[in-house]
């Protein structure tokens, strides 16, 4: 998601393939030679080994990827279009030109945090809204069907519900993310103010379980400053470490975590109504 945002600015053929191998390179199961390249094979989507006559959707052949991308980035470079339909129109027709042998779904999503940014519809953050379409994936899946017969209504109505989701949503989220990181801070008093674990702290909101290859990676901290760091906001009750291991080992905020769970279960029955 990070990476699409940063691609916001310039969407176009090369920063969609961009995102696919920042979303893919690193995937289990998935040819890291794949990542950012589109598919070179015939592909479609049925039940168990359904061939293309039984499938529930045939994609268009590999030969039309680039010509369908090119019409697809045009579409989103029109100004004449109101933002929201527009972002669920060029996902669906995204998810429709399928343009890579795995990772469409995640990708299509990341194209339209691109969208909402480049339009200028958000700002400094992401927008929730897959939460919101993945609620009730049949009716997600319904919504592209009904796109691909010609009638792009559903899917505009699930992006718009999405977004009512998100936008309502959205604030509770912060504002308990936020607290979080007051108590956190409140544990952390009498920490020198240049001490690591005050590094770490803001990085636990967007990635609450951390080791210490990570913090190396993301901080540049040495292997003994980053344990060090963690020994000491798990002393603090800021962390708790999650494996009971001597190597390996993974902390966790577990607070952060409950509020996204929380995030994830008010979203559930929001979309139930």
């Amino acid at each position: 998601m990070e990476a699409a945002l940063r691609l916001a600015d310039d969407i176009s053929e090369e920063s969609i393939l961009a995102m696919h191998k920042a979303l893919m390179l690193h995937h289990p199961g998935f040819s890291p030679d794949d990542a950012g390249r589109f598919r070179t094979e015939q592909v479609w989507i049925g039940p168990g080994e359904a061939g293309p006559r039984t499938a529930d959707f045939v994609a268009p052949h590999h030969n039309r990827i680039a010509e369908a991308i090119e019409d697809l980035v045009r579409f989103v470079g029109r100004q004449d279009v109101p933002v929201l339909a527009q972002v669920a129109v060029a996902h669906a027709q995204f998810e429709t030109i399928h343009p890579f042998p795995d990772g469409n779904g995640r990708t299509g999503r990341a194209l339209a945090q691109s969208i909402l940014r480049n339009k200028g519809l958000v700002g400094s953050t992401a927008v929730p809204i897959s939460a919101g379409l993945l609620v009730d994936v049949p009716r997600y899946f319904d919504a592209l069907g009904e796109f691909r017969g010609g009638d792009a209504g559903p899917i505009i109505r699930a992006f718009a519900r999405a977004s009512r989701i998100a936008a309502t949503t959205g604030s509770q989220l912060v504002d308990d993310l936020v607290e979080q990181l007051e108590e956190s801070r409140a544990k952390m008093a009498g920490i020198r103010s240049d001490a690591a674990a005050w590094k770490i702290l803001p990085r636990l909101v967007g990635q609450p379980a951390v080791n210490a290859n990570y913090l190396k990676d993301t901080l540049g901290l040495g292997e003994m400053t980053a344990l060090r760091a963690l020994d000491s906001l798990m002393e603090r009750r800021v962390l708790t470490e999650t494996t009971g291991r001597s190597r390996g080992r993974v902390w966790q905020h577990r607070g952060i975590f409950d509020v996204l769970d929380s995030y994830a279960a008010v979203i559930r029955r929001m979309s139930a109504h």
